[in-house]
């Protein structure tokens, strides 16, 4: 992925506040683990070796052994539960959206690839937190968050009640695919029109419009928050796990955790949302409770095609709309990566506690909205 962009098309017309449709990477094996645990004869296409920087506790099996030990059932899934050892891995969130808000961020791990933690302080649980091997809050960019609140949404710049084109590229240091990876911009395409990203309005930032290091120091600043993110060693593990490989998921679902307020919302929910970093979107603060979802909104989807990947500028194209380093490369061109590029079915997926992941997929996600989360949550899968 390093100098390279990955773009895909989806709709989110379909999903309501405290509802996520999410795309990303995680550390894991492409194989769940399966040549490398001897106890594990199953492999990630019966759902073993997923990981993410949440260090899930609900994965049943990690590192080819049960994750039986204390287990506890939860109270409101009854194929779900916790046990003693969590899957930490780095992550990087390409897509976390509904029709209201998105957002994109990574998470890094002081670890490389899946790794079993044990006990709060390491699996960073509750107040430990900010002691864990991930950094589980990430370094967001949300345009709505980050002071431009008319950039996304029904009707706004990216119009959510369009299909559209997601562009994220990976850029390095030195302009190389072995460079060290120094920031991740975001682009838009619909209607044919080129959008360069929002630019951050907030009292002591630049008017940044990508994620760097640089960035995620002033934001952690600006709101008040735990730069954990520097902590497990900011964008470098993050280009570690990207020269390793990484494996593509795909999500729908709903947040048990924080009724997923910190996409859409406030956050915290009694927090002013006059103050830099509270508001992440025009959702009210009394929803996304997962049970009134599932009973009100049986059919919400998300829809995911075209995704590829392929060298910066080569893969998208569409007309400038307004003046940004959003294109490195001539607008004129029409090549298309070849690395990767498939189209979605028009049959839904439905959600189970333990699932395969494909490194290149691209899929209708619809319907039965899902118990894990990740980002305030527990897993995400599909």
């Amino acid at each position: 992925l390093k100098n390279h962009e990955f773009t895909f098309d989806v709709d989110v017309s379909n999903l309501p506040c405290g509802l996520n449709g999410a795309l990303y990477f995680s550390n894991m094996k492409a194989d769940g683990g399966l040549s490398t645990e001897p106890n594990n004869k199953a492999g990630a296409k019966y759902g073993t070796g997923y990981c993410d920087a949440q260090c899930p506790h609900d994965i049943k099996f990690i590192k080819g052994e049960a994750n039986v030990l204390d287990w506890t059932p939860s109270s409101n899934d009854s194929n779900a539960g916790k046990g003693r050892y969590g899957a930490c891995c780095s992550e990087m969130d390409i897509w976390e959206a509904n029709s209201i808000s998105t957002a994109y961020t990574p998470h890094s791990c002081t670890t490389n690839g899946p790794y079993r933690c044990e006990g709060a302080t390491e699996c960073g649980d509750g107040s430990s937190r900010y002691s864990g091997v991930c950094d589980k809050d990430g370094c967001d960019f949300n345009s709505y968050r980050m002071g431009d609140k008319n950039f996304y949404g029904p009707g706004k710049t990216v119009d959510t009640t369009k299909r559209m084109t997601v562009v994220t590229q990976f850029i390095t240091a030195d302009g190389t695919d072995n460079g060290k990876l120094e920031k991740i911009r975001r682009i838009y395409v619909q209607d044919g029109k080129i959008i360069a990203n929002s630019k951050v309005n907030i009292p002591g930032m630049q008017a940044w419009d990508s994620i760097s290091d640089a960035y995620c120091a002033e934001q952690k600043t600006a709101f008040g928050d735990n730069n954990h993110y520097a902590t497990v060693g900011g964008m470098g593990p993050m280009d570690t796990a990207f020269s390793g490989g990484v494996v593509l998921v795909m999500s729908i679902w709903d947040d048990y955790e924080a009724n997923l307020l910190w996409l859409d919302s406030n956050m915290p929910a009694d927090g002013d949302p006059s103050k830099p970093g509270v508001a992440r979107g025009s959702c009210p603060i009394t929803s996304g409770v997962p049970a009134e979802l599932e009973a009100a909104f049986p059919n919400s989807s998300v829809t995911y095609s075209n995704i590829k990947f392929g060298p910066i500028g080569s893969i998208y194209t569409g007309t400038v709309t307004s003046s940004s380093s959003a294109r490195p490369v001539s607008t004129s061109s029409s090549t298309r990566a070849s690395s990767s590029s498939t189209r979605a079915s028009s049959s839904s997926s439905t959600r189970s506690s333990s699932s395969s992941r494909t490194s290149s997929t691209s899929s209708s996600v619809s319907g039965g909205v899902a118990h894990w989360g990740q980002c305030g949550g527990e897993l995400k899968v599909f």
